[in-house]
């Protein structure tokens, strides 16, 4: 009979089989160590632990809340005045051109 489960070893293996998966494992969770801790090393893990507190800052805190969206509300209206601006400029060029 086959054992067709990964997580349970094969007891029908010689001992040097056995070292060699003992091995392939730890250069595994080596690989995954290696991983977790490189990327710390290259900024990428402060970088998201900053954004994590930054995130979960905003969700928190209440105030900081009402600031976001009252920024979200002024960028939005001049977004809307600067659409305007462009209509009247597209209208003018238009009724130049067909004068």
């Amino acid at each position: 009979m086959i054992n067709n489960n990964p997580y349970i070893q094969n007891l029908n293996t010689t001992p040097n089989q056995t070292n060699q998966n003992t091995q392939a494992n730890q250069s595994n969770q080596n690989g995954f160590l290696d991983g977790v801790f490189g990327s710390a090393k290259s900024g990428d893990f402060l970088k998201g632990a900053l954004i994590g507190a930054a995130a979960t800052y905003i969700l928190t805190n209440q105030n900081a809340q009402r600031a976001i969206f009252k920024g979200f509300a002024k960028l939005s209206t001049l977004f809307e005045c600067g659409l305007e601006e462009l209509k009247e400029r597209y209208e003018d060029a238009k009724a130049e051109a067909s004068e």
